[in-house]
């Protein structure tokens, strides 16, 4: 199944550019106007000329505000930075967390131990979910997308996994795609953490840390898509009672942002 084709690049973790996947009916999602990333606080516009060529116009940082303070983000050339903090009435839920966990493996192990490292992460998403916070960030962050003149807009937080991967999630149903290419095209973005987090967890499991911990929290897995998904259809009936209910979205914005990222096939 087609995934969002991943744009070659030294300095930016896990870029993908969203558009090309196909959303049914002979429809495909626009390309060049979003992309998802981790963080971009190693960019370098010299050494990554390709990704200052993308013309980004926006950077939407999902991060917390000790994450943005310890790895602020270095922009490319003429964009602008956005901030839509998903996790900040939570900060120390367990996606802000990875780094300090794997340098920390007794202190994982008493938090993570014992299979509760893939309940944090699910129950974590739920609260991204239903947190009002986290909805006022992700409706500022669908009214950032939904404005031709902000784009092309490029969406990241820490590795582009966990609140980037919820916020790629509702562009692609919003623009129509099945549930199967959601979750195909969040699944996809495992080689590239896995790469990312590679010596960190190599350093983690020399120290004695757990595999099974480190796995679950650098990887995404479908139990934490379908915890989201749970959550939207139990709280709200579906992504329209989301996106009016618990985002506020005006239909105008929906009506938009759907009418411009279906395009062809």
């Amino acid at each position: 199944m087609q995934t969002a084709r991943a744009v070659p690049a030294a300095t930016v973790v896990n870029l993908r550019d969203l558009g090309g996947i196909a959303l049914g009916r002979d429809r495909r999602l626009r390309q060049g106007i979003l992309l998802r990333s981790g963080q971009l606080s190693d960019f370098d516009a010299e050494s990554d000329m390709a990704v200052a060529a993308l013309g980004i116009r926006t950077v939407v940082d999902l991060r917390t505000a000790d994450e943005r303070q310890w790895a602020p983000d270095r922009l490319p050339p003429g964009a602008r930075l956005f901030v839509a903090d998903v996790l900040g009435d939570n900060p120390g839920v367990a996606p802000a967390r990875i780094r300090a966990l794997l340098g920390d493996p007794d202190g994982a192990a008493s938090v993570l131990g014992d299979g509760k490292a893939e309940e944090l992460f699910a129950q974590t998403y739920r609260k991204m979910v239903l947190s009002p916070g986290a909805a006022a960030a992700y409706r500022a962050f669908l009214e950032t997308a939904a404005d031709p003149r902000a784009r092309p807009v490029l969406f990241h937080c820490a590795t582009g996994k966990d609140r980037t991967g919820w916020a790629a999630a509702l562009l692609l149903l919003m623009a129509g795609a099945s549930r199967e290419v959601v979750r195909a095209e969040f699944l996809a973005v495992n080689p590239a953490v896995r790469g990312a987090f590679g010596p960190g967890v190599q350093r983690f499991l020399e120290a004695g840390g757990d595999p099974d911990i480190a796995s679950a929290i650098i990887e995404v897995r479908p139990r934490y898509l379908e915890a989201a998904l749970d959550a939207m259809d139990e709280k709200w009936g579906g992504l329209d009672g989301y996106l009016h209910k618990a985002l506020r979205l005006p239909p105008a914005v929906v009506e938009r942002l759907r009418a411009d990222l279906a395009v062809p096939a």
